[in-house]
């Protein structure tokens, strides 16, 4: 079959079923008859609690690496892959992935069956006054600790300084990626989706964190070099 043949089927399945479905097609096909997503899937399926450790350390770790280098954040002399990198993996395996797991499974039995604008809409609110709350806190509780705080009131400080930052980002993104799950994605795919969205958004923070964590050690240095002459 000649390669004009070809892209012409191609234009005729996009015009077809759409760019999404072709996509979405892609993706899960892979390079077996069953694709990645569809094994991922699978997995998850069978074993729930276990995939989503997995993918959740994984996926911590690698946010914390990915900040650290496009942040140029590491010791002299040392490597991206700083002692944060297993810390944030046991974060994500033993605390995120858990929490997750029965937050959302609770919000989807809530929720099971009601496909009403109204219930959209109600699932949406809980999951931004119930469930972002508890994540946000927990896991800024968490950086706290990892970051060296020891103490109640250290944790309870660094919470405090960060929730409501944290907040806003939710409010903004939590709405917009739950009523795209609710429209587009059947419920087993919202476990992935809602990871990928969660990598992108810490990677983000993280990233803009130790920028600024860097500039005001450069400022305080440049400071102290002003002060000695």
């Amino acid at each position: 079959m000649s390669s004009s043949v070809k892209f012409q089927q191609a234009v005729d399945d996009v015009r077809k079923h759409g760019l999404a479905h072709e996509v979405g097609a892609a993706v899960t096909r892979g390079q077996g008859p069953r694709g990645y997503l569809a094994a991922y899937l699978k997995q998850l399926q069978a074993n729930p609690l276990r995939t989503k450790m997995l993918t959740s350390g994984s996926l911590a770790a690698l946010q914390e690496f990915l900040a650290s280098w496009i942040a140029q954040d590491k010791p002299k002399g040392g490597s991206y892959f700083t002692a944060r990198v297993p810390k944030m993996a046991m974060y994500g395996a033993l605390v995120s992935a858990p929490l997750g797991h029965v937050l959302i499974n609770t919000l989807q039995w809530l929720f099971a069956g009601r496909t009403s604008v109204r219930a959209k809409i109600l699932q949406i609110l809980v999951s931004n006054l119930v469930i972002a709350p508890i994540q946000n806190s927990i896991y800024l509780a968490s950086m706290a600790i990892i970051a060296g705080a020891r103490t109640l009131h250290q944790v309870r400080a660094t919470v405090n300084a960060g929730f409501m930052p944290v907040m806003k980002v939710s409010w903004i993104t939590s709405p917009i990626s739950l009523a795209f799950a609710q429209q587009f994605l059947p419920q087993e795919t919202w476990v992935p989706f809602f990871n990928l969205i969660a990598f992108v958004i810490g990677t983000y923070i993280n990233t803009i964190t130790k920028k600024k964590r860097i500039a005001v050690l450069r400022e305080k240095r440049a400071k102290e070099g002003k002060g000695d002459l």
